[in-house]
């Protein structure tokens, strides 16, 4: 049996060779989409359990038209590291781990939380916002690996990014709704940003910072749209005073016992990757 695993697991713990130019870009972008990340057999041998544990964890069974906008953008289900070894293997990759904490230029990095999001066939398109919003973290070394299990063309709905946004205050106080995404999309045009939506490739991985607005468009396909992600931070991350009741939610559910101040080191939020441990 272990020939067969080998290969895979090797895939998700072997360094991704970064240029200087691409953590340049990273920095200066907010973001940055990284080809080749993982091979066609790496992502099907996880995204065949992290596909079923969505099934069997999602509890959002409400037809599509009696769904608010956030709940029609995607499924979303978190922690599955919690409930699935095979899936706790691929979110402890190192792989990932080291690129987020070269990009952020931090020696280190723990686990926030990894959540799937699923857009479902014919399902909704995801309003313009900032993760962070969510986080009661003290600094903005936070970023997300945004890991698609199938090639992604525009029409399944790719994440899309406001180049350098990850600078500006457009609208770090508004939560995923219509209203995040009238106001920061009338913001993002009178700061002439623009946007990056382009489609993924199988094995292409994106990265983003906390703080970078981000979107996504209707998945208009006969397949849905399955994507992992992992959320990174500093490894040194305090946790800041909530400044919203999200903020508040995410502390009781993924900061457990740390107290405001506090390096964040519950033990759902191990550290992944350190410049010490390779």
């Amino acid at each position: 049996m272990a020939p067969t695993l080998a290969p895979a697991r090797a895939d998700i713990d072997r360094p991704y060779a970064l240029t200087e130019r691409q953590i340049a870009f990273f920095r200066e972008k907010g973001f940055i989409k990284l080809k080749d990340v993982f091979d066609a057999g790496t992502l099907a041998r996880y995204g065949r359990e992290i596909t079923r544990k969505v099934h069997e964890l999602n509890t959002l069974h409400l037809p599509m038209e009696e769904r608010t906008t956030y709940q029609k953008a995607f499924l979303q289900v978190m922690n599955l590291w919690t409930r699935s070894d095979l899936v706790r293997e691929f979110v402890f990759g190192k792989r990932l781990a080291r690129l987020a904490a070269e990009l952020m230029g931090t020696t280190g990095v723990r686990l926030y939380h990894d959540q799937a999001l699923y857009k479902e066939v014919r399902g909704g398109f995801t309003p313009w916002h900032a993760d962070q919003y969510y986080w009661p973290l003290a600094t903005d070394r936070s970023i997300t690996a945004w890991v698609p299990l199938q090639a992604t063309p525009i029409e399944m709905g790719p994440v899309a990014f406001a180049p350098g946004s990850q600078r500006l205050d457009l609208g770090r106080d508004l939560a995923i709704s219509d209203q995040s995404q009238s106001v920061i999309e009338k913001k993002l045009l009178a700061a002439n940003l623009g946007q990056c939506e382009e489609p993924f490739d199988l094995g292409e991985v994106s990265f983003h910072s906390g703080w970078t607005f981000h979107r996504a468009g209707r998945n208009l396909t006969e397949r849905p749209r399955e994507v992992m992600t992992v959320i990174y931070m500093d490894h040194e991350m305090r946790l800041a005073q909530p400044r919203n009741p999200n903020q508040q939610a995410d502390w009781e559910s993924w900061c457990p016992g740390v107290g405001v101040g506090k390096v964040i080191q519950s033990p759902i939020n191990p550290v992944l990757w350190s410049c010490t441990s390779g």
